[in-house]
């Protein structure tokens, strides 16, 4: 799960890490990379194997699973290393493997990041890190069991090469209390969010119903729409239409809502939204975890407020679809020495009720895990009514049209959006300055880009 707490701001440390090998010679191949030949029970030539300590990276709100893991296994060798979890787009990860490349050593066995993009160039050329699962390396029963199209964001080419930690499909949050004492009616559709906004502008102003202040704000709103302005075609192309009518009717409603001061530019996670506006939550458009990491974390929701409302959808949408703001995933290193021990490892966080449904704070990708885990959460009593049916429901209606290429779109959307939204610019006027953004950050890095 993508927890935009604070913790996941944590800067990266303990980048120390056991040497996997020698530096290959100028000219050679290091065994496990991609140009090596293949033909093992793996699918790819993997390096020597050997005994020694694990070493695993997971951003802090993930070191409770290493950490369950090692309770579970108290004769396992692990090396726990903290770092960001390559959140908001930092990157850190794939500085580090580049440095690790050329060191010929350095890699861990298993990291963690929050976000899905890693796979679009760390499965790609000589340079490639991390391995692929579905091939001999993890069983097919235990692949079979994840969620639908919670594998898709990794796989390349046909090849999967991460397991999926946790689902962020979003739902519409809001305060049943507040809701009933006002006498609103549970929207169904955007087009009814909106009115609804614009009703509470006029009867109840202060009050919000939605936020658009952090990064992550076009994959609830630009994502629900089926905006395609991050379509990714081929493993080095993406269509980018960021003024298509589907991105536009997205931003209409952003900034309607923005102007009406229903819809907040203030940060979910920074110092001023909780202590000035955090009472005044109507409801929240966004992902799975809000429940916990928002409601119950920043905001101190009291117990039987939060109710959970079908995902939204435009209404001449068919089938509906939602948008999706994270869900963590794990990655096995093809360079590990350990590779028995790391599928071990990756199998046991991503499918055990251990970690997935006792300690996990979101939804589960692994299906029979989730189930648990939505059931937990309903008989915790926190929840006003049933959250288990559209949480569950919104998990196969995540649309599968808006990619995850080798760079964060967050990152585009906060440099380009944010700064001139907060200054006035309306969303709808910035379409084209964010479609040039998206443009070059992709010739950046070497994609053919379509229009």
């Amino acid at each position: 799960m993508r927890r935009r707490s604070p913790a996941i701001l944590i800067t990266a440390v303990l980048f120390t890490v056991a040497a996997c090998g020698p530096p290959n010679p100028a000219g050679t191949e290091r065994p496990g990379t991609a140009a090596s030949a293949s033909g093992s029970k793996y699918g790819f030539a993997p390096a020597p194997q050997e005994d020694g300590k694990l070493v695993v990276w997971v951003d802090s709100t993930r070191l409770d699973a290493a950490k369950a893991y090692q309770a579970a296994h108290p004769g396992a060798q692990l090396d726990i290393v903290t770092y960001d979890g390559n959140a908001n787009g930092s990157n850190s990860l794939k500085t580090k493997v580049q440095l690790f490349n050329r060191a010929g050593e350095g890699w861990p066995d298993v990291v963690f990041t929050t976000d899905n993009n890693t796979a679009s160039w760390a499965s790609q050329g000589s340079g490639a890190f991390v391995a692929p699962l579905d091939k001999g390396l993890i069983d097919r029963n235990t692949l079979s069991g994840f969620a639908k199209g919670a594998l898709d964001v990794c796989t390349v080419d046909g090849t999967v090469y991460c397991l999926r930690n946790d689902l962020a499909q979003v739902v519409l949050w809001y305060n049943k209390k507040l809701l009933d004492e006002f006498g609103y009616e549970v929207p169904a559709t955007w087009e009814e969010y909106q009115a609804l906004g614009e009703r509470v502008a006029a009867e109840h102003p202060g009050y919000l119903v939605g936020t658009a202040g952090d990064a992550w704000a076009p994959e609830i709103y630009m994502w629900g729409a089926q905006c395609p302005a991050n379509q990714v075609t081929a493993a080095k192309a993406i269509t980018v239409k960021a003024t298509d009518p589907a991105c536009v009717r997205a931003a209409k409603l952003i900034d309607k809502l923005v102007a009406n001061k229903t819809m907040s530019l203030l940060p979910l996670f920074g110092p001023d939204f909780a202590k000035n506006q955090g009472d005044k939550v109507l409801m929240l458009p966004g992902p799975a975890w809000y429940g916990g990491a928002v409601f119950q974390g920043a905001l101190k929701t009291p117990k039987g407020t939060l109710a959970v409302g079908d995902a939204l959808h435009w209404a001449d949408q068919s089938p509906p679809v939602t948008g999706n703001v994270g869900g963590g995933a794990w990655w096995v290193s093809r360079h590990s020495a350990r590779l028995e021990a790391a599928r071990d490892f990756v199998t046991w966080v991503t499918t055990a009720d251990a970690y997935q449904v006792d300690k996990s704070p979101g939804y589960p990708a692994y299906s029979p895990a989730a189930a648990k885990w939505i059931a937990k959460q309903q008989d915790s009593g926190y929840y006003a009514g049933d959250i288990a049916a559209p949480i569950t429901a919104a998990a196969d209606q995540v649309w599968p049209g808006w990619g995850s290429p080798e760079f964060s779109q967050e990152a585009v959307w906060a440099k380009t959006v944010i700064p001139a939204q907060t200054a006035g610019k309306t969303v709808e006027s910035l379409l084209p300055e964010w479609q040039t953004a998206i443009e070059q950050q992709a010739q950046v890095l070497g994609y053919q880009v379509a229009g």
